[in-house]
């Protein structure tokens, strides 16, 4: 009962968010469970040392990495709301927490962290202006390791050809089990 009462809770606090602001939230509700565990099963995990979160929200993704990291992971969660990323801290401690993901490299660079194995992002792309989309994905590029993965979703198939121009590999799939639909863009670097 209390775990159903969490869960209503988090949709209208989410909904409310993007009613005030649906440039960063970008959805109305939630990522739905299909969609995150589309998310991170081509991750793997076993070989996986860090993992960077991008627009964590709520949290779904970030259970999922909780479940299936190595003991000796280390995670880095980005989230600008200051109440969600409070929650996710309270909920994960171990795991090292950033407001603005723009500022990826940076924040990297203060924990310690060269480079990442994947990063798995939730956020707008298509709802961001392009001097900020440009600098979040060239912190994305620069963060990641040779080889590395970066796994997104977006509603559309607007970034297909900005990612295909930026990754050596870019696979898409389709989660029609989400509000809304989303497309899946698993992208590898050089």
């Amino acid at each position: 009962m209390f775990r159903i009462q969490a869960e209503l809770l988090n949709r209208l606090s989410f909904f409310n968010k993007f009613f005030h602001s649906p440039r960063t939230i970008g959805s109305i509700t939630p990522s739905s469970i299909f969609l995150a565990k589309e998310m991170v099963k081509c991750v793997d995990w076993k070989n996986t040392d860090v993992v960077v979160e991008l627009g964590a929200g709520t949290g779904i993704f970030t259970r999922q990495i909780h479940g299936l990291k190595k003991p000796d992971c280390s995670v880095v969660i980005f989230e600008l709301d200051h109440q969600m990323r409070r929650r996710l801290q309270e909920q994960y401690p171990s795991f090292h927490y950033y407001a603005d993901a723009q500022y990826m490299s940076r924040a990297l660079e203060e924990f310690g962290i060269p480079q990442v194995d994947c990063i798995v992002s939730g956020l707008p792309f298509t709802t961001f202006h392009k001097g900020l989309r440009d600098k979040i994905l060239d912190g994305v590029i620069h963060s990641l390791k040779p080889g590395g993965w970066f796994i997104t979703f977006q509603y559309s198939l607007h970034m297909k050809k900005e990612l295909i121009q930026r990754f050596k590999k870019v696979d898409i799939s389709f989660v029609p089990f989400n509000v809304p639909p989303a497309f899946v863009y698993r992208c590898q670097k050089e």
